[in-house]
């Protein structure tokens, strides 16, 4: 499969960042997207909401679905997909992008920040996962792709933002065990792909911006990398394609890319590595 087209996708925490630039990579396709997020009104330091990005699906040649959605919320999850599945008819692909970050260590934690990334990271792409599954055992080419690390177990992951590793790793190892238990069983049973995607480098988003400083923010990549490389991720057949912990730039040198220059935010300036990778 090359393209995407008539394909709908939903998308956690699409409202700006890599799961808005993933929205339009697909919209280019002629897919259908659920643009979901908290954000439905404008946002006093952040760009974008869930309808000005279903605007921009529409314009890319897409067709746009928007619901505001706190991934939290296990009910809200559930009628968000029932909303899709009226409004689309099924669902193709579901993208847990959405995520809560804090780089803090142990005693610099307190609960509700430990709460909040285990409900948006581990908790929210368990149900979201959960609940899409239904409808995408009936899709031809089904694929979940969640975007988590590696499962690198080195101390020193751990050890100065211990929540926030678990909370990722988490996510993880959702796709771990999903990929096995809804693999492909016959011939006539195409399976599940389940598969995470992971950044070589920093990439240029809010949670870069709030959270390190402005220096590693020019050593980023653009959002666009990690759209080009779930596309070629999404396209691919999901009976041959489970249980994969990718990098971006993997993925695309793998595809055919070999010039990275127009990713880089400020040409020239070293690149930042991402977390988990060694």
């Amino acid at each position: 499969m090359n393209d995407l087209r008539g394909k709908t996708i939903f998308i956690t925490g699409s409202s700006r960042g890599i799961g808005r630039e993933i929205a339009l990579r697909c919209a280019r396709d002629g897919a259908n997207l659920v643009i979901t997020g908290k954000t439905s009104d404008p946002h006093p330091k952040l760009p974008g909401t869930i309808h000005s990005v279903a605007a921009e699906v529409e314009q890319a040649g897409g067709k746009a679905l928007a619901i505001q959605l706190d991934v939290r919320d296990e009910q809200a999850i559930q009628a968000a997909v029932e909303q899709t599945v009226n409004t689309f008819g099924g669902i193709d692909v579901l993208v847990n992008n959405a995520s809560a970050i804090n780089l803090t260590p142990t005693l610099d934690t307190p609960a509700r920040k430990l709460d909040l990334m285990w409900d948006v990271n581990m908790r929210a792409t368990y149900l979201a996962s959960q609940a899409c599954i239904p409808h995408l055992k009936k899709s031809a080419n089904p694929h979940i792709l969640t975007l988590s690390p590696p499962l690198n177990m080195d101390a020193k992951w751990f050890a100065p933002h211990l929540a926030y590793t678990i909370s990722k790793y988490g996510m993880s190892l959702c796709t771990l065990g999903m990929a096995r238990e809804f693999a492909a069983r016959d011939s006539a049973d195409k399976g599940i792909a389940v598969n995470c995607l992971w950044p070589r480098t920093t990439i240029a988003t809010a949670a870069i911006q709030f959270n390190f400083p402005e220096a590693v923010l020019r050593a980023s990549r653009k959002p666009a990398i990690m759209a080009d490389a779930a596309h070629e991720i999404l396209t691919r057949d999901s009976s041959a394609c489970s249980g994969n912990f990718f990098i971006d730039e993997e993925v695309l040198r793998e595809a055919g890319v070999e010039d990275f220059g127009p990713y880089a935010m400020a040409a020239g300036t070293p690149l930042f590595g991402d977390l988990f990778l060694d």
